[in-house]
Formats: C-alpha cells, structure tokens, sequence
C-alpha cells in the first residue's frame, strides 16, 4: 500500500498496518550491521516463513503449505510471528527467516524506501478482502450527501481505498498520478462532498458507530468483533494489491529459496483458499484475483 514522504504509525499487528518512524529509522540505520552478513546466509531444506501473529490466516496458510504441499518440493516449512512488519522485514533481508508473506507490493516499497532493505517480491499468494462498512446504511447507494467515511491514514492503504471509490465512481482522482499511489489531496472530483476522515487500520472498527462509513480489510474489522453484515460492498481484489511471497534478494538463486517459491505459486494453495471452511480464512484471505 512513490511514496517520497510518508508516516508511519508503530501497530500492534498487521499487514497493511504501518510501523513507527522510529522503527523505520532505526532499522534503516542498523541495515550496515547486517548488509554484509545477509549474502553469506545458505538456506536449507527447513525454512522459517513469517506471519503476523494477530492474523490467524497467515499462520494457516503458511500452516496449509507446510503440511499439504511443502513435502512435495523436498521442504520443511515453520510458521514464526512476529508481531513488529517492519522488524520481520529486517529479518527476512538478512537471512533470519526465509520469507514473509504479509505485504503487498506498495506497502513494500514504502518499507524499502524508507530501509534500504533487500527484499523481492515474487509470488503473489493472497488478497486481503477490503470493503466499506457502515453501522447506518444498508448499501453505497443510501450514502448521504456529505457522508463521514473513514480512510486508512497510511499511504499505501489509502491509495487502495481511494481507488475503490473511483472505481465505483463515487469520486475522480488526479488523472496524472497513479490511482493506487492516491492520497486525500489528489481528489479532483466529489460529487456527493463526502467529507473524509484518516485513522490508522486498527481503530476503524472502534470508530464505525460514530461516522457514516469506513473503508478496510476484512481481517480489521473481523478483529474488532464488527459483523460481516456491516460490510456493505466488498468488491473484487485488484491483483495490484495480492499479497506477496517477500523473499531477501541475496538468497532469491539458492535452490531452496527456489522451491519455496514453486510451493506458494502451486494450484493447490489458489484451491485451498477457494474452498476452505476455515473462519479464520474464509472471507479473509481470498485467492489471487486474474487483473
């Protein structure tokens, strides 16, 4: 979820939620300590995969190729959490864990950006459903004029859910910047005078009953014990934002990378998420959408 300038806010779990620039800062300061390092790590046939631990999902998707489909690719795969995104990508970069499949690719770039950090997306494995939720209205039609809709305060969050609303032509972006880049300043046309409000991804949920509308992941707001039946659009995933297989670029031609890689790109993990009843997965995490 270019981002020249942005801040990020220090979470307690999760994806598409932003780390503190303190955080960015210092790993980004500490990345000589282990820039060196990362291209003597040799990866075996055990590797770590890192999920969010708040996102029960992650851990059994990555649970889910370890057991079903990692052995066929000669693999022993362990899911880690760690609770720190930005902390889990220092780690990855430096060869402590083999992967990370939690971000999206804007999201990455604002971490590289900010870091320096080595990392490569390959693999897209997921997407996080995202939709727009209201505790007053029963669809995006019955929107009011001059409606309070809550935004990811994140840059790469908030691209996502400024281009869903283009998308269902509720307003028009800057034509000469990238719709997934957006922010609230490159807005052109509002013809329903929405008036937007930012929070971080965490508080939405809290804040759902006292504004109009607010737009996220599922995951956020399943976290925040809010009903499925608050959600009243939940469109299709752009590919653009699937999560991606985030691997160290010293390590991406060693072989076992190479077959991690084979394992989450194999048919088997888009079924799984198609046709599992898991709850923790259903809804949530859902298969790689075709554009």
């Amino acid at each position: 979820m270019s981002h020249p300038s942005f801040e990020i806010v220090k979470p307690r779990r999760w994806p598409w939620v932003v780390a503190g620039v303190a955080v960015l800062a210092a790993a980004g300061l500490a990345w000589h300590l282990y820039a060196g390092q990362a291209q003597a790590v040799t990866f075996g046939n055990t590797l770590k995969v890192h999920f969010e631990p708040a996102m029960a999902g992650e851990e059994r998707l990555i649970n889910y190729v370890a057991e079903h489909v990692a052995p066929d690719y000669g693999l022993k795969l362990e899911a880690v959490g760690v609770q720190d995104p930005v902390q889990a990508d220092r780690a990855v970069a430096a060869g402590q864990y083999a992967a990370t499949v939690y971000q999206h690719q804007w999201w990455l770039k604002q971490v590289v950006d900010a870091n320096g950090f080595q990392l490569t997306a390959t693999v897209p494995v997921f997407q996080w459903a995202f939709g727009l939720y209201s505790d007053r209205y029963s669809s995006v039609q019955a929107l009011p004029q001059g409606a309070e809709i809550v935004v990811p305060n994140d840059g790469a969050n908030q691209g996502q859910a400024l281009w869903l609303l283009q998308r269902i032509g509720l307003i028009t972006l800057d034509p000469a910047v990238e719709p997934r880049t957006a922010t609230l300043k490159d807005i052109r046309e509002n013809p329903h005078g929405f008036v937007f409000k930012e929070l971080d991804l965490l508080t939405m949920p809290r804040a759902l009953n006292s504004v109009d509308a607010a737009i996220g992941y599922v995951s956020q707001f399943d976290a925040g014990k809010v009903p499925r039946e608050k959600g009243i659009l939940f469109p299709p995933a752009p590919k653009t934002f699937a999560s991606q297989l985030v691997i160290g670029t010293p390590y991406l031609q060693q072989a076992s990378i190479a077959k991690l890689q084979q394992a989450f790109a194999d048919p088997r993990v888009q079924r799984w998420l198609a046709e599992t009843d898991d709850p923790r997965v259903k809804g949530v995490l859902v298969p790689v959408s075709a554009n």
